[in-house]
């Protein structure tokens, strides 16, 4: 499926604020290739090309097309840097995540881009009711607050003090729900971390109410958001939080009781037989809760794709096999299908274990996962787990595993700690490489072993969250207050 970014004539805030300098006219004016914001609710396919533009946003390398996973990963212990290359991270991966690096400050320009252009959309559907019809409008403003809440979420994670620390009560990020067409309203203080996990709540709960049951095809229950989409996005939401008893009530809906655990309500998701077919072509697998889709004429730029920085045609970084590292754990053994079908011990370029999820050759157009049926399932064991329910938490647990390794004979799970414990290393083998393990660290509050730093970094080091890129600090008076 092609996604088109639709130009609507008029610049987000975060476009704005790289162009202040400029002329104002190049702030108010329509190219005239382009449609302006008068007519681009004029007929029902105009206003679906904005949606796809949305998601065509929010896919950018510089966002969850690539970038946003691959810093959460080398932040970590799982990753050795084979390059020394500053394009590729090679900052961060030290820990020296600098608020005048780039490629951070694209983070946030993309996000709020992607926001700016959610706000303006539903805006316009607004100011036009009868552009489609309800049923499609409130589709469509579903989808584009999902996007809202996921761009939210994922940013308030890296540059703000994890929820868990202290309920929230830190700055968090600028709240802007208004579409804007100017900087004029850059000045804008950070609302609180909690604050903007009740926005993303928000969003989530009124997209989950407009969303449609599923699509009829697997490709758009793949690559548009649905109601079990919304769904999952709360548990990981909520699981951020704390929250586990809310965690329950939120998967009951999309996870089944007992085994074989799965959705019996709308989309069937469901755990794939083979966990390497959820990253082969078609990727269309009932598994792919919510994935960004690519090809080869909206690829997300080379040095932004999965492929390009874990993979045996190029392998930026290699998979750490020390002590530290999930590589070589016991959970993670040697006759598993995550090793034996997604990774290799070595390349033809690095004499290293690599990770093979992602294709190997340019122009590395996988489709990039971002909600998987197993995180669900990870995410509701590790909840019931934190609640003491600990035999539920184990069967979904074996579940996980037994379906890429079902000889494996875990140790003692007979105390909540051991259980957690399982569940979390079980999500480092299971998600490797899909940009989760930063912000699981963080989300619970603790130390981050960075292996590039060579240190655990404390929730007190400033290097546990990546600073306000300068890009705003200079144009946003307000952001410090």
């Amino acid at each position: 499926m092609k996604l088109f970014t639709t130009k609507i004539g008029i610049l987000s805030v975060a476009l704005a604020m790289t162009v202040s300098s400029c002329n104002k006219e190049f702030l108010n004016a329509v190219p005239e290739l382009d449609l302006s914001d008068a007519t681009v609710f004029n007929t029902p396919a105009r206003v679906l090309s904005q949606v796809n533009g949305l998601y065509g946003s929010a896919k950018s390398g510089s966002l969850f097309g690539g970038r946003y996973l691959i810093y959460n990963d080398i932040r970590g212990e799982e990753w050795i840097n084979r390059t020394t290359n500053g394009v590729t991270g090679y900052g961060t991966y030290q820990g020296n995540q600098d608020p005048s690096d780039s490629y951070i400050a694209g983070f946030w320009i993309q996000g709020y881009l992607t926001i700016n252009r959610v706000n303006l959309f539903l805006e316009g559907l607004t100011a036009n009711p009868t552009a489609v019809t309800p049923v499609l409008a409130a589709n469509y403003r579903g989808e584009a607050k999902f996007l809202r809440a996921l761009t939210y979420f994922s940013m308030v994670q890296f540059f703000a003090k994890p929820y868990i620390i202290d309920k929230g009560a830190s700055a968090g990020l600028p709240l802007r729900l208004k579409g804007e067409a100017s900087s004029a309203n850059n000045d804008l203080a950070r609302s609180s971390v909690a604050q903007v996990y009740a926005q993303v709540l928000k969003d989530l709960n009124e997209a989950e109410a407009e969303l449609p049951d599923s699509y009829g095809t697997a490709l758009l229950n793949t690559t548009r958001a649905h109601k079990n989409t919304a769904i999952a996005l709360k548990v990981r939401v909520l699981l951020a939080m704390g929250d586990y008893a809310a965690v329950l009530t939120e998967s009951n809906k999309i996870v089944s009781a007992a085994a074989p655990f799965r959705s019996t309500t709308r989309v069937a998701h469901t755990l794939q037989a083979d966990v390497s077919n959820v990253f082969k072509a078609p990727y269309t697998s009932t598994e792919s809760v919510f994935s960004f889709p690519m090809d080869a004429t909206n690829a997300p730029g080379t040095q932004n794709q999965l492929g390009f920085y874990w993979n045996a045609g190029n392998v930026e970084y290699t998979l750490n096999p020390g002590p530290t590292g999930i590589y070589n754990n016991a959970q993670f053994g040697a006759n598993d299908d995550r090793k034996t079908k997604l990774t290799v011990a070595k390349t033809a370029v690095a004499n290293a274990p690599s990770l093979t999820k992602f294709s190997g050759v340019a122009p590395f157009v996988d489709y990039v996962p971002n909600i998987r049926y197993a995180e669900v399932l990870l995410n509701v064991a590790e909840a019931e787990a934190e609640l003491g329910n600990l035999t539920r938490a184990t069967a979904i647990l074996r579940a996980v595993h037994a379906r890429s390794d079902a000889s494996y004979v875990f140790p003692s799970l007979a105390t909540k700690a051991e259980v957690v414990r399982a569940i979390l290393t079980e999500r480092r083998i299971e998600l490797l490489g899909e940009g989760f393990r930063a912000n699981d660290v963080l989300r619970r509050g603790e130390p981050l072993n960075s292996f590039g730093a060579g240190a655990i970094i404390q929730p007190s080091d400033p290097r546990y969250i990546f600073g306000i890129p300068l890009v705003e600090v200079q144009t946003n008076p307000s952001i410090g207050k």
